[in-house]
């Protein structure tokens, strides 16, 4: 499933700031960072749980905010881009 992440951390304090490179950390082992705070993840439902845990268990649940959202299987029409492309095609081939 293809699913975006978006996040805020509170970061007035240390504590804050190194809650905000563990959220972004676990996010970048999932998928792929397309904004400051927001990742776009290919997913399985087990990988989704995991990932779902990792977060919960990290952020500070009264002062952080964690949204995920499942886009469907037709997320590339869904998907609108304006501007500097910052992402490439999660399913399509990579070379290295």
């Amino acid at each position: 499933m293809y699913i975006l992440v978006t996040y805020d951390v509170q970061t007035s304090n240390p504590q804050g700031a190194k809650r905000l490179r563990k959220v972004a950390r676990i996010c970048k082992n999932y998928g792929q960072r397309v904004q400051n705070s927001v990742f776009e993840c290919l997913v399985t439902p087990a990988q989704m749980v995991a990932l779902e845990q990792e977060l919960t268990s990290c952020i500070d649940h009264t002062s952080d905010s964690l949204r995920v959202y499942q886009l469907g299987s037709n997320y590339q029409r869904n998907i609108k881009m304006i501007g500097k492309e910052t992402s490439f095609d999660i399913e399509g081939e990579l070379l290295v």
